[in-house]
């Protein structure tokens, strides 16, 4: 019996361990501040007092919200703002507070809360918005997509929920544990209205495929296409996503 309660002393101390660091794994942030050729940086003011900062490419295009993933630095997605700023469109990209070189701590609750100020910017142009978001992203892009209406919106790499990923690599249950950044993007689906492209590497062992379906099933107007050969690190790059953004972008809802 001492060693069954040994056991279940150290999977607690182990839980708690793990609740305490888990926001080092979500936020592995780079801190190199690089510039971004086309684009100049535009700041708003922060409800807690950070500002936020924003990468912004004007053009004659819809606005293009982007939201990047963990890497948590601008210019580490350079390649797939290039596709966008080459098509024209008016970019406005979130850069992600504790990361790149921008001030402040960053949490679920502080980066959904400054994504909608970056939706309030990019919607003060007057132009169609279209949102998308990748890996950790995505999450901001169903955020901003439940609370307001856009034009459509793209996922990348996207997850249902952040903690479900935690759960089966830490073997806890992240979704129930306490104080736990849960990114429970499944939760917004009913209330996004707007067009949904999904699109998901087929190798990508990061964030692999099955933990999209059950968003793609949720969403009500959401179009899934999984990549063959596509991993995590090189979605973007691959020219069947490339022109399925085009596509998107100039005629949503459409294959």
């Amino acid at each position: 019996m001492s060693v069954v309660w040994t056991l279940a002393g150290a999977y607690v101390v182990y839980a708690i361990m793990m609740v305490w660091l888990h926001p080092r794994f979500i936020y592995p942030f780079l801190q190199e501040d690089q510039p971004i050729a086309g684009f100049s940086r535009v700041s708003l003011p922060g409800g807690d007092g950070t500002p936020i900062s924003l990468q912004v490419a004007a053009g004659e295009g819809p606005v293009l919200l982007y939201f990047m993933g963990n890497a948590g630095a601008l210019w580490a997605f350079e390649p797939g703002l290039r596709q966008h700023l080459q098509a024209g469109r008016h970019v406005v990209a979130l850069e992600y507070r504790g990361g790149g070189g921008r001030p402040g701590t960053p949490s679920e609750s502080l980066l959904k809360a400054d994504a909608l100020k970056a939706l309030d910017y990019a919607r003060s142009f007057g132009k169609p918005v279209v949102v998308q978001g990748f890996s950790m992203g995505s999450g901001l892009a169903m955020h901003v997509a439940a609370h307001h209406d856009i034009d459509a919106m793209i996922l990348e790499a996207p997850y249902s929920r952040m903690c479900r990923i935690m759960a089966d690599r830490s073997f806890l249950p992240a979704c129930r544990l306490p104080f736990v950044q849960t990114w429970d993007s499944l939760a917004l689906a009913k209330d996004v209205s707007a067009p949904v492209l999904i699109l998901h590497g087929a190798e990508d062992a990061i964030i692999q495929p099955k933990y999209s379906e059950a968003l793609d099933r949720a969403l009500p107007n959401a179009r899934r296409s999984v990549i063959p050969g596509a991993t995590h690190a090189d979605l973007a790059a691959f020219p069947t996503v490339i022109e399925a953004i085009e596509r998107w972008i100039s005629a949503p809802g459409t294959p």
